[in-house]
């Protein structure tokens, strides 16, 4: 064996593997503090941060064989004694950890639940005394900085941590060493909290709490959220879904689908059009384009804002009555639709439900049902013009107008769920004495 060094060099590393594979088998040794890919000659440099860290790892994995992604690859000593720029060459990059500090930089990759301070400190505490954390959104997605008490608890929580999900099958920790020496905290509220000092006050709302704070590459800078860990704005669509679902998806939905572009068929080609598609699917998320298969009439190609959109459609859509007929929905083979003079954009369509109040259109999904809810309606509306303008499409036992924040909406029972969506994707975004209004269905049991 080669003189005993921090640095292991490692061998047949395929493209298939991903420095988080080799993070995961060093990191139960102790903290890597340098990494580098030697692509093109399949091998990888990884940094232990001391001496009998590296001793350790190879002396288990002399024993054992280790395997990445059903790969065996080699480890040993390097001759190198420390890592420096000059050994990344053009093949390689220093991984983004620093040297180890007691300020933790934290990525939540899959988000699929809420992520808060306090969900943060249930995680972290049993490692060390966590004094501050503080959390933000930036471009990698939801992040927070975590300061423990001493180093000694950072680099424990970082190896026992990094890679591991804080919920079953999702978001994901991905855990760097921060460049910062302390974390300075105005506020305790549900974005920051100061461990140390429980007697800091809450945010005032519209006012920025925690300027400033960067990882390795740079400042983040936290905007007004008015309680939430982050605005409305700047949420991802998993943090606009985690809001909404909180304790967990819908029953059917994995939250993994990739695929956006969705075929429906078995329609009744007398009476759909695109429009109507739309106002349908909008439902579920917000459409990028439809087109009518003319070679298949019955057919027609909808292509949803994401993956989780079109898994919420084809799930709450499969089998439901529409114009006599049962729609059948399933994923296209093909993963957009190209635009054509004969298909129709939806893009920038201001009737797209998910461009605003994401989390409150996400709490509506669901299969169609008998009632549908209406907004927007005007001030004056009275009973029977509504009922007017539905009863076309089916019986109606039962309308409720109401108010709420002054302005008026309504609820409209029919007989059952064909003719509710029928209403649904003939009246969504039509006109009432001049007011467009908007059509979900509800599921609420009786008025």
């Amino acid at each position: 064996m080669a003189e005993p060094s921090k640095v292991i060099h490692v061998r047949n590393v395929g493209q298939e593997i991903a420095e988080n594979d080799l993070l995961q088998l060093l990191q139960p040794f102790g903290a890597v503090s340098k990494l580098v890919m030697l692509r093109a000659k399949n091998q990888a440099l990884l940094q232990m941060y001391d001496m009998s860290s590296a001793v350790s790892a190879l002396q288990y994995y002399s024993n054992v064989q280790p395997s990445v992604r059903g790969r065996n690859v080699y480890m040993q000593f390097s001759s190198h004694q420390e890592l420096t720029t000059a050994d990344q060459g053009p093949q390689g990059r220093k991984d983004q950890d620093l040297e180890p500090n007691r300020i933790l930089l934290v990525t939540i990759h899959h988000m699929l639940y809420p992520i808060t301070v306090e969900v943060l400190h249930q995680v972290f505490t049993p490692h060390g005394f966590v004094e501050k954390i503080v959390t933000f959104q930036k471009s990698a997605g939801f992040q927070a900085l975590i300061q423990y008490q001493s180093l000694q608890f950072a680099v424990q929580a970082r190896n026992t941590l990094q890679g591991r999900n804080i919920y079953d099958g999702c978001c994901q920790l991905d855990i760097q060493y921060s460049n910062l020496n302390e974390l300075q905290v105005n506020y305790n509220n549900d974005r920051s909290r100061d461990f140390t000092n429980p007697s800091l006050p809450s945010e005032q709302r519209g006012r920025s709490s925690q300027l400033g704070y960067g990882d390795t590459g740079g400042l983040y800078a936290l905007h007004p959220s008015g309680g939430r860990a982050v605005t409305m704005a700047q949420m991802n669509n998993a943090a606009a879904v985690a809001a909404a679902f909180g304790s967990g998806l819908p029953p059917g939905i994995s939250g993994s689908n990739e695929r956006c572009t969705i075929l429906v068929s078995n329609l009744n080609t007398d009476k759909i059009d695109e429009d109507k598609l739309f106002n349908l699917f909008s439902m579920y998320g917000n459409i990028v384009r439809i087109k009518l298969l003319h070679n298949k009439p019955d057919h027609a190609l909808v292509e949803m804002g994401d993956g989780f959109q079109a898994e919420l459609a084809v799930h709450f859509l499969k089998g439901a009555l529409l114009f006599g007929k049962r729609l059948e929905v399933n994923y296209s083979k093909y993963s957009n639709i190209t635009p054509a003079p004969d298909t129709h954009d939806y893009a920038g369509s201001s009737l797209n439900r998910f461009n605003r109040n994401a989390v409150k259109n996400y709490r509506y999904c669901c299969s169609p049902t008998k009632m549908i809810h209406i907004s927007t309606l005007p001030q004056d509306i009275a009973e029977d013009e509504l009922v007017s303008h539905l009863e076309e499409h089916g019986g109606i036992v039962g309308t409720k107008i109401f108010e709420v924040s002054g302005k008026k909406q309504a609820l409209i029972l029919f007989e059952d769920e064909e003719q509710a969506t029928e209403a649904l994707v003939c009246k969504h975004a039509s006109s009432i004495d001049g007011n467009t209004i908007r059509i979900s269905f509800s599921q609420l049991q009786s008025i």
